[in-house]
């Protein structure tokens, strides 16, 4: 044919490959439902929406009460209440707590609400109408509180996530029933070639007809790598209708892949097509099986052409063109089932029954695979999409000590380590910077528990607002403003700290590990020092300041509940939330990363992104360098 575009040197692979990564072949985004997203992926971040669990659970069987009433029970001396009543779980519980009484009370059922905390039943005696408790507990013990499995307004899920049955189960546990999910790449399968019968058809192998293998193949393929195949009819060696078909895969899907007939006329069809409505890229590649390949654009959508052998085409589609579909559809490339690791940390376990341990992988600056264990509790659905895959601990082994090589039992042969791992602070910019990250894990433990993941070598890197952590390289951070979230228009006229200390105020606080609580806590040492008194003198004296709430956001919900008068928090927060904000300082949160791993590229590419955070920073109230 005239004018065709000659190939005369055969690609190399590299070359193949990048042709057809710059080939369009995404399929965009689309709504699903939350009953049919396993193995979609998500588009959009996901943040949880109300608290999981929604309300304070006995997390065991046992009995309800006021946990300062059993400071000092022991076993020789216990401390003797009275049962009132019982809670079964999905039930509302039906009476009050007095001082003396209990509640016999089962796992997961809802706490009283004058009760802060539960004795497990194993720890109590009955002597006639009395419970004999034999041991002290203290405010929230044995007790998951609302939103400690994962709280509103905490980042759930992130764009790219590919949804499993643990990502469904969590999305369940928030309610979601539709999601924006990346939609599949249409890849239309054109078959040629006189010989090929469809199977079901009837075969005369006389006339050396075959059944067509690489249309059903390449379709299985393609669904397995997270596009939606869309086969065409037979077009044989008919130059007319094999024309047409292609013309109106091009006009339908996304990426058109044609298989079967090499002989002249097929191919001057395909030149002919592609020369008028779009362009040849490549022909032909340095790899065998698979040589005759065909790369090019057809009308608006990409088209590779396949050889006609199997092998060959099932060799070209696994090495070059699943790859691209995968890309487009958010999906991993796939691997072996399991993979060997050294321990990051140590873990511990009670010997007698085989453990299988919930694990997650990170790769330390070497390309080592360390493994570390992720465990938030039977109950929290969280571990399961923390997590990678399972070690598993037999029966008589009690411990897998820091460097010890273990065998992983990923998910899925998918599962890949995250390109950026970091565990700290919970903040709402971190938040946003992770989006722009392709794959990262991040887990919400404070900044005392991102230091100390630092520290001990597990993570890339920790997110810390504590002035004084000396550990990690600083890459970057930003300075936010704290104070006390009220409700809307501070009816109680809270002005500072102190007012916690002094007024009747029902105050909600964030954990230890949390840098807010360090930053409060230093704030009261200052009152401390003005007034001239021991600070836990004013720790004692704000109602509510030992039981805490998980996540940034927490504290303000529990608030505009109505369960708090004050909450620590951030501007942000009650800007995002509609709160009063009464402002008590600023902290700098840093991001820190492991000296030995500066050099990997997530490190890295969070590191480029801190350089940009301008307009991240103008979105958000109270955020500044």
């Amino acid at each position: 044919m005239s004018g065709r575009k000659e190939f005369r040197d055969l690609a190399t692979p590299e070359e193949a490959h990048a042709t057809i990564a710059d080939l369009d072949i995404g399929g965009g985004t689309e709504m699903v439902a939350l009953a049919e997203a396993n193995g979609c992926v998500l588009a959009e971040r996901v943040d949880a929406g109300l608290d999981v669990p929604g309300f304070d659970r006995s997390a065991l069987d046992g009995y309800a009460l006021r946990a300062r009433e059993t400071f000092g029970a022991s076993e020789g001396d216990p401390t003797a209440f009275t049962v009132v009543g019982t809670v079964e779980t999905g039930e509302p519980p039906a009476v009050d707590i007095e001082s003396g009484e209990a509640v016999e009370i089962a796992t997961g059922a809802v706490m009283p609400d004058d009760a802060d905390a539960m004795v497990p039943v194993e720890q109590t005696d009955e002597r006639k109408d009395e419970l004999l408790v034999r041991t002290a507990v203290t405010p929230g013990e044995n007790v998951m509180v609302a939103g400690a499995d994962i709280a509103a307004g905490e980042r759930a899920l992130g764009p790219g996530t590919r949804l499993t049955a643990r990502e469904v189960g969590l999305l369940s546990a928030l309610g979601a029933d539709e999601l924006p999910v990346r939609a599949k790449p249409r890849v239309g399968i054109v078959s040629t070639g006189d010989e090929l019968v469809r199977p079901g058809d009837e075969l005369d192998s006389g006339r050396g007809q075959i059944y067509d293998v690489n249309s059903y193949a390449t379709a299985t393929g393609v669904r397995e790598a997270g596009g939606e195949p869309v086969m065409y009819p037979h077009a044989g060696d008919d130059t007319e209708e094999m024309e047409r078909v292609l013309r109106e895969a091009a006009a339908e899907c996304d990426l058109v892949l044609s298989s079967g007939s090499t002989s002249a006329s097929a191919v001057d069809v395909i030149h002919r097509v592609i020369d008028e409505q779009g362009e040849l890229l490549l022909h032909g590649v340095a790899i065998k099986p698979g040589k005759p390949m065909l790369v090019g654009r057809l009308e608006e959508a990409a088209y590779v052409g396949l050889p006609g052998y199997p092998v060959s085409a099932l060799s070209i589609f696994r090495t070059f063109v699943a790859p691209a579909i995968r890309r487009a559809a958010g999906q991993s490339e796939p691997e072996t089932a399991t993979v060997e690791g050294r321990m990051a940390s140590h873990e511990r376990h009670e010997e007698g029954r085989r453990r299988l341990v919930p694990v997650g992988l990170v790769v330390n600056g070497d390309g080592e695979v360390l493994v570390y264990p992720v465990d938030k509790g039977s109950g929290a659905t969280t571990s399961l999409v923390e997590a990678d895959g399972i070690v598993e601990m037999p029966a008589d082994v009690n411990y897998l000590d820091a460097g010890e090589a273990v065998t992983v039992q990923l998910f899925s042969p998918d599962v890949r380590p995250p390109t950026l791992f970091g565990v700290g602070e919970d903040d709402p910019l971190l938040s946003r910077l992770l989006d722009r990250l392709d794959r990262p894990r991040y887990l919400h433990q404070g900044s005392r528990g991102g230091q100390r993941q630092l520290r001990d070598g597990v993570t890339d890197i920790g997110v810390s607002s504590i002035a004084d952590a000396e550990v990690g390289t600083d890459i970057g951070g930003w300075t936010r403003e704290w104070g006390l979230v009220v409700p809307d228009g501070n009816p109680d006229g809270v002005e500072g700290v102190a007012d916690l200390v002094d007024d009747d105020l029902r105050f909600v606080n964030r954990p230890t590990e949390s840098g807010l609580r360090t930053s409060l806590s230093n704030a009261l040492a200052d009152l401390a020092d003005e007034r001239d008194i021991e600070r836990h003198d004013l720790v004692d004296a704000i109602d509510g300041f030992e039981f805490t709430v998980q996540a940034h956001e927490s504290p303000a919900r529990r608030v505009l509940a109505g369960d708090g008068d004050a909450g620590l928090g951030l501007r942000a927060t009650a800007a995002k939330l509609g709160c009063g904000f009464v402002p008590v300082g600023s902290e700098r949160v840093r991001v820190l990363a492991n000296p030995e791993r500066t050099d990997k590229p997530g490190v890295e590419e969070l590191e480029t992104e801190l350089t940009d955070i301008d307009s991240l920073l103008d979105e958000i109230p109270g955020y500044s360098r």
